[in-house]
């Protein structure tokens, strides 16, 4: 049974209490058997049976649970940095959309791209955010916007969990624009997302929830209702984006279909929140996105005052956000949202699980859950997140394995 001992700080982000408790443990120890773990404690406290077990030193460093980046979008050809220089221009995501970029140039990437391309240029990004302390990742569809292209997707999101060691969410987001071919007839698309692509996807066992783009580009609150309803009839969880450049209504269907999360939220309201937080629908921060579209962000501050969970996540894309640096987007959240690093800590860790649906499996370190850590160089989580590095991770541990460790560790 391994043990991870000379923990300086233990940061064991239980769900009970506000957002920034942490519950910390100082001087403490982990032990897990197989994949789960068994023990959680003050080293000095460390049962008997524990003490002659093979042991991994953390050399004082703090300990988080397994990062979970609760939303990306980690499949999809090519990429869009011209792009990056027209917005600094001025352009404006619409209307880079209107040129004919944005999505739909992803989407003639991605369709154009093999399956073998495209698990291995996830494998590479998984790869990644392992070495950050990333361990569970969701991963939406959205860039095939045609039944063939949307099922092949999912497919590689299922090859890669079997793969493992990253834990994977996939989510069905075939309603993320109208597909190419249906410009002018928007009505069949939805047809096609609510009566192929979501009952295909459920049937497989290819996702865990439905996501909607609820704004002027993509769909109406009427047209994603529908679809977020045949979703769950399917036994798909509701996930939406929401209120990202126009506030649209998208919060307010979040808490009316009961969704598990609505992320961006940049523009939303004040019926939006309280919507959310009557449903107990978490809100999701894409701080990155924010800045690399130049745009106000998400009002944390609001939203947590009431009641309202926020988790913290990349939403790692080829255009609005082309990064999977996770710790990044936390300091993000702490300088441009006014979270505290406790506050987005949580946000990345139960909350996020919570938005997910894997709260009872991941997102703390707590007896029970999979053996998830992450080794962090800093001695608790203001210093990590103030003092912003290339990676301050030491160790990764997935499912009880070692998946990364730091040359110089």
């Amino acid at each position: 049974m391994p043990v991870l001992r000379n923990i300086g700080c233990l940061a064991t982000c239980r769900a009970e209490g506000p957002q920034g408790e942490l519950h910390p443990v100082r001087d403490a120890a982990v032990a897990w058997r197989g994949d789960r773990i068994e023990w959680v404690g003050a080293e000095r406290d460390l049962p008997q049976a524990f003490r002659g077990e093979d042991g991994l030193d953390a050399g004082g460093a703090l300990v988080v649970p397994g990062l979970v980046d609760s939303h990306t979008h980690l499949a999809f050809g090519g990429w869009r940095a011209g792009e990056f220089e027209q917005r600094i221009a001025g352009a404006g995501y619409l209307e880079i959309a209107r040129r004919g970029g944005g999505i739909a140039a992803t989407v003639a990437s991605t369709r154009a791209a093999s399956d073998e391309e495209l698990l291995a240029r996830c494998r590479a990004h998984l790869a990644g955010m392992r070495s950050l302390g990333v361990t569970t990742v969701e991963c939406k569809s959205g860039y095939g916007l045609d039944l063939d292209t949307e099922i092949r997707l999912l497919r590689i999101y299922r090859r890669l969990a079997e793969e493992g060691p990253t834990r994977i969410v996939a989510t069905l987001l075939g309603a993320h624009v109208v597909g190419p071919e249906f410009r002018d007839r928007r009505a069949e698309y939805v047809e096609l997302v609510i009566g192929e692509m979501i009952p295909r996807a459920a049937v497989e066992g290819l996702a865990r929830f439905c996501d909607v783009f609820v704004e002027e580009s993509a769909f109406t609150v009427e047209e994603a209702r529908r679809i977020l309803r045949a979703g769950q009839a399917a036994g798909l969880g509701a996930k939406l984006h929401a209120d990202q450049l126009t506030a649209g209504g998208g919060a307010e269907l979040a808490g009316e279909v009961g969704a598990v999360s609505a992320d961006h939220l940049e523009r939303i309201s004040e019926a939006g929140i309280a919507a959310l937080a009557a449903a107990g629908t978490v809100a999701g921060s894409l701080p990155l996105a924010s800045l690399y579209l130049n745009q106000s962000p998400l009002p944390a501050r609001r939203l947590l005052e009431a009641g309202v969970a926020v988790a913290v996540a990349t939403d790692f894309n080829p255009g609005s956000a082309p990064s999977w640096h996770l710790p990044l987007a936390l300091t993000l959240a702490c300088t441009l949202q006014r979270m505290t690093p406790a506050e987005a800590l949580k946000g990345a860790t139960i909350v996020a699980a919570r938005s997910v649906g894997l709260e009872a499996e991941v997102g703390s370190v707590e007896p029970g859950k999979r053996a998830d850590l992450a080794v962090i160089d800093a001695p608790d989580p203001n210093h990590w997140l103030y003092h912003f590095r290339p990676n301050a991770c030491r160790r990764t541990i997935a499912a009880g394995r070692v998946v990364h460790e730091a040359v110089d560790a």
